[in-house]
Formats: C-alpha cells, sequence, structure tokens
C-alpha cells in the first residue's frame, strides 16, 4: 500500500498592520503584484535650486535652526517676549506685544513680518522662502501653514516658484487652514477652520471652504 504524505500549506503572508488593503504585505515593493507602473515625466536628478536666494549664508540658516529646534520648545509659554526677541535677532520685524507659542516654526526669520499685538499660534509654520507679512491685531490658528513655496508642475525638473503671502490687518485665520504661494488676505478677513486659500480673498468677508471662497460679510460688534 503507498502511503500519502500531504505537503503543508506554505506560511500565509502576513499583512500590514492596520493596513486598509489585506493584499498588501510587508515584503519589498519590488516583489509584490501589482507591479507599478507608467513612466515618471519628472526627472528630480535635474532639480536645481542654485538660483534661489535664502537671503543669508548657509551656516547662519543653520545656526537659526539649532537655535529654533532648541530654544523655542525649552522657552516657558507665557514667555513671548524670549521667542520675539530671537527672531528679531535673526532679522524679523516683530511688533509689540506679539504672541508666538513655543511650537510655531518660522524657515527664514528675515523674510518674515509681524504687526503689533498680532498672535501665531500653536504648532503654526511660516515657510517662508518669500516674504510673510502678517499685520496688526491678527490671529494665525494653531496648526495653520502660510506657504510661500510651491514647484513648475509642467516643468519636468520640478522648477521651484516662491511667492510672497501678506496677512492684512485683523484677519483671522482659524485652526488648520493652509494659505498658498501668492495669495493675500483682506483686512479684516476671516477664513473658516480648515480652508485651503489659493487665491486672494476679499477684506471684512468670512470665507471657507476648500478651495476657499467668501460666504458672507463678517460682522464685527462696535465697542462701547
Amino acid at each position: 500500500m503507498t502511503h500519502y504524505t500531504p505537503t503543508p500549506d506554505p506560511e500565509p503572508q502576513k499583512p500590514i498592520a492596520n493596513s486598509p488593503n489585506p493584499e498588501i504585505n510587508d515584503r519589498p515593493i519590488s516583489d509584490n503584484q501589482p507591479n507599478l507602473t507608467g513612466e515618471s515625466l519628472v526627472d528630480l536628478r535635474k532639480y536645481d535650486q542654485s538660483k534661489f536666494d535664502r537671503g543669508r549664508p548657509g551656516w547662519l540658516i543653520l545656526l537659526w535652526w539649532l537655535v529654533q529646534a532648541i530654544a523655542f520648545p525649552l522657552t516657558l509659554h507665557p514667555f513671548n517676549g524670549i521667542r520675539s526677541g530671537l527672531l528679531r535677532l535673526f532679522g524679523a520685524k516683530i511688533g509689540s506685544g506679539v504672541i508666538i507659542r513655543p511650537t510655531a516654526r518660522f524657515t527664514y526669520p528675515w523674510k518674515i513680518e509681524i504687526g503689533d499685538y498680532s498672535w501665531i499660534g500653536d504648532d503654526v509654520v511660516l515657510y517662508s522662502l518669500e516674504r510673510i507679512a502678517i499685520g496688526k491685531h491678527c490671529v494665525i490658528s494653531q496648526k495653520s501653514y502660510l506657504c510661500t513655496g510651491t514647484h513648475d508642475p509642467q516643468d519636468p525638473a520640478f522648477g521651484l516658484i516662491a511667492a510672497s503671502v501678506i496677512i492684512n490687518n485683523g484677519v483671522w485665520i482659524a485652526a488648520d487652514c493652509f494659505i498658498g504661494p501668492g495669495v493675500a488676505i483682506g483686512a479684516n478677513a476671516l477664513i473658516g477652520a480648515r480652508s485651503s486659500v489659493f487665491e486672494n480673498m476679499p477684506a471684512g468677508f468670512v470665507c471657507m471652504g476648500n478651495p476657499c471662497r467668501p460666504r458672507y460679510p463678517r460682522e464685527i460688534n462696535q465697542i462701547s
């Protein structure tokens, strides 16, 4: 009598933990199916930002990033004057009574202006490849991102494009907003939470959405 010895089933592949797609496993991409397809129209080896002017020598930029990474988080929450002083030391124009949270981030402070009594909230990013000007009595709420840099989508070398962001007096940018390159926000406008702003917004309007659009006039009660 012939005895049959069954071949054990191969060990099933383990899916990546919490993956929404059970077909994705922990093997290298080159071993997974289906294969990635499509030829890249962009060649990042050709990327060149040598014509971009960062405004300061490399050693000073590295020094600023070191100061921001260490000194800012170590300053106590109410010590806004110290943080404003550090920014001024590196060339920023900071007005009187400005509140800056310890977790705010400034790429190149010498390209930043903040007017009197404005607030910069927790985890705000001022990505200042170009000028960022914030007026008086403005509020930039937590997790908002003011971005002055993008890339040319039609350039195979992914060329850098930089343009200023202007926030005029009395503006409130609510939590987790994105303000794109070249955008100007009119005085006393309100940008609603989690809005994405890719074009200029008019003065005195409540604006919101993705993409952001003016909705209705912002009414301010008169102080008695």
